[in-house]
């Protein structure tokens, strides 16, 4: 009934803020966690700034800018505009805010009384008034933002007359409000709580709480054409994946997220929550680090075209990666994708030796592209593979915990060094011998394995002396994430004759490559030209380098090295008291923690890992699973992560391990 009658009497408001805005002066922004408008990197506040709001109306031509209702922001934190007050943040916003310079009266648009005023630790004020029109039921009109000496004269039952001014627009606070706008709620019920009423709700209860505060713009009367297009809500987003992509593209959780925003530790979702990331090891020093962003933004500004012309950017960060790596390797190949990587190694080798075949490590992934599935027993013997080709030979995975050799020391990485032996002599028999060996410094999908010592250095001493080229994958585990060295392969003493990097070079942005000797670069210089459009140039080369000062610059790999310690050690305290943790394992910020139902015979429990990782989800925390049988939790976050975040997780993760359903799932239950 409010809602017909404010639609019906429309036409005699008066208006809100003096003087009204004329038509065309009014710019509505999108303060949404997910703005591109604001898109600032690491900016969490879009609606901080009284300066960016300034020069955003300057820069459009329009005198009074609009924060929409029922959008969902980034939360500010307590305080008497957030309704709940539990753990949930309150990101939904009921009102509908007008940007306006601080003295700006705000008047009433139709008769009413003032029901009660009060201000926010001596920042704002904010009024309530309160209507009761004929032949609709009491409802109120809240407005919040105004200066305290504005409104110092008004009293509870003063009555308020169309187009009478309730008080001024205050002055920006930084701290709390941003810049100047005035906060416009209209309100069905009060629920007693006069001005302390929420601006803001948890998302869970938006229906209860846009239910009790209308839609302002049934009083302000902006044209709906101006407001922006609202995002695609999940189902729909979800129907026309169904529709338009591919079905073998999977997605993550039972229920899918709907993510907007990434800032350094932390994604974002739709509707403003916060989710701590313990997985994708893709943006590397951060999600949208300002740094990577700003060195991005300003040579995308400057050109971007490719390495058929001269441009020092390439020469530079040629120089700084190489510097990263042991003698010989110095020559670089830039690409697109870890895949491109691994594909253009397996074309080094082959040039190289003459050859065609390669040995893998059981369960082994290396990429997407044809020839990287024929290598991948992770892909050609699952669902729906092939089965493994003639010139692929699958050696044992030197699996610690799970391995024949477990519980032997040093000795195991040598049993599992000759098994690479036995398999390239095999192919040898056969009348295939091998151009390379191709391994993960520490194997991810195969179940976040830390190789045993000396593993490598045998497996390489075996294939060099038949012929081959050793390859080390570092897409997963390059760059500092393993603490203690730079690279994966420094912590089993060995230098491969070519490195393959990838996810972690551009903290996001599509950037990786090969290095190799100047001895197997010749091999490949056969005449037939090679070229990557987009490899190696200067906007990817610029993002590769930023990504390398903030490494350097914040010490990332000692901090990979201690927070890495740390979660180690509380994952192992839980281990000592939930029965479902096998084991605990990894280096730096790389981690597993395999489920199994029995510590005995070891067996998976994939069950309760699936469980755990839904159940992290709903508590805000970012897990997923690997391993032959889908039972270790793998922890592979963006190196800002830090010992509180650590704590988070393991905290959380010891609640959820303790749940019945966990414990259902390991004595035999689904």
């Amino acid at each position: 009934r409010v809602e017909a009658w404010l639609r019906s009497h429309a036409s005699t408001f008066a208006p809100v803020v003096r003087p009204a805005p004329p038509d065309g002066a009014v710019h509505v922004f999108d303060l949404s966690v997910g703005s591109t408008e604001w898109a600032e990197p690491g900016l969490l506040r879009p609606d901080a700034s009284a300066e960016r709001v300034r020069d955003r109306l300057e820069a459009v031509g329009a005198s009074t800018g609009v924060g929409r209702y029922a959008e969902a922001r980034v939360p500010r934190g307590d305080g008497p505009d957030r309704a709940g007050g539990g753990a949930e943040p309150s990101t939904v916003h009921l009102g509908l805010d007008l940007f306006r310079p601080a003295g700006t009266p705000v008047c009433v648009p139709f008769d009413g009384a003032v029901h009660s005023v009060g201000t926010a630790a001596g920042a704002d004020a904010t009024v309530v008034v309160a209507h009761a029109p004929p032949g609709a039921p009491t409802f109120y009109t809240l407005y919040r933002g105004l200066s305290p000496d504005s409104v110092a004269g008004l009293a509870a039952g003063q009555a308020l007359h169309r187009g009478e001014p309730v008080g001024q627009v205050g002055p920006a606070d930084e701290a709390r409000w941003g810049a100047p706008r005035l906060h416009l709620q209209v309100v069905t019920d009060l629920l007693g709580m006069g001005a302390d009423f929420p601006g803001v709700a948890p998302p869970s209860a938006r229906a209860v709480w846009t239910g009790l505060s209308l839609d302002p713009n049934l009083v302000v009367r902006i044209d709906g054409g101006q407001f922006p297009t609202s995002p695609l809500a999940a189902d729909e987003i979800r129907a026309t994946r169904a529709e338009r992509l591919g079905p073998s593209l999977s997605l993550s959780y039972r229920r899918p997220l709907t993510i907007v925003r990434g800032h350094l530790q932390h994604l974002y979702d739709a509707e403003g929550r916060a989710y701590l990331d313990a997985v994708n090891n893709v943006p590397h020093v951060g999600h949208g680090h300002p740094e990577v962003v700003a060195a991005g933004q300003r040579q995308m500004a400057a050109l971007n075209t490719n390495t058929r012309y001269l441009h020092d950017l390439i020469a530079r960060y040629a120089r700084r990666l190489t510097a990263r790596l042991p003698d010989p390797l110095r020559v670089c190949f830039f690409v697109n994708s870890g895949s491109e990587a691994n594909d253009l190694a397996l074309r080094l080798a082959r040039a190289h030796t003459g050859r065609r075949d390669v040995v893998v490590l059981d369960h082994a992934y290396h990429g997407h592209l044809s020839s990287l599935i024929e290598i991948s027993p992770y892909k050609f013997d699952g669902p729906g593979g092939p089965g493994r080709p003639p010139h692929t030979h699958v050696a044992p995975m030197p699996d610690p915990y799970r391995g024949p050799y477990r519980g032997r020391g040093a000795d195991a990485g040598r049993a599992y060094a000759a098994h690479v032996g036995e398999t390239v002599e095999a192919a040898d028999r056969e009348g295939r011998p091998v151009a390379a060996f191709i391994a993960e410094s520490l194997p991810g999908v195969g179940g976040q394995v830390v190789l045993p010592d000396g593993f490598l250095e045998g497996a390489y001493a075996r294939v060099r002396a038949a012929g081959g080229v050793c390859i080390a994958d570092e897409v997963q585990v390059g760059f500092g994430r393993v603490g203690t060295h730079f690279w994966g392969f420094e912590t089993q003493g060995v230098v491969p004759d070519i490195v393959t990097m990838g996810k972690p070079m551009g903290n996001g942005h599509p950037l990786a490559a090969v290095v190799t000797t100047p001895e197997v670069a010749a091999s490949f210089d056969t005449g037939m030209e090679y070229f990557n459009t987009f490899g190696g140039n200067p906007v990817s080369c610029s993002i590769g380098l930023a990504v390398l000062d903030v490494i350097e610059r914040d010490g990332l790999q000692e901090h990979a090295d201690r927070v890495g310690a740390h979660l180690r050690a509380r994952l192992r305290e839980l281990q000592e008291r939930h029965p479902v943790v096998g084991d605990v394992r990894g280096l730096g910020l790389f981690i597993g923690a395999e489920l199994v139902r029995d510590r005995s015979s070891r067996e998976p429990a994939p069950e309760a890992a699936a469980y755990v990782v839904e159940r992290m989800k709903e508590e805000g925390v970012l897990l997923s699973t690997d391993g032959p049988a889908h039972n270790v939790l793998k922890v592979k976050p963006p190196l800002a992560f830090g010992e509180a975040d650590a704590d988070r997780l393991a905290d959380t993760l010891d609640r959820v391990l303790g749940e019945d359903v966990v414990a259902y799932a390991v004595g035999g239950g689904t």
